[in-house]
């Protein structure tokens, strides 16, 4: 679930055409897994990995996540 909602796009108001994905760079990493030829299922698998990585990391080191523009 919280893949999903890291990789779907949202728009900036219900009246533009523009979308923008809510985490970049997760949305760049499930579309470079889904470019490589992988399956919808093993690129979301793949996301939540990195996902469980990345918190862990967060833990261990006991600091705060700061998205990077």
């Amino acid at each position: 679930m919280a893949v999903y909602c890291g990789i779907r796009d949202a728009r900036k108001q219900k009246t533009s055409e523009t979308v923008i994905p809510r985490n970049k760079k997760l949305r760049e990493f499930y579309d470079k897994k889904r470019d490589e030829g992988k399956p919808y299922r093993v690129a979301i698998i793949a996301c939540a990995n990195k996902l469980l990585h990345l918190i862990y990391a967060l833990l261990n080191n006991k600091t705060i996540f700061q998205e990077l523009a």
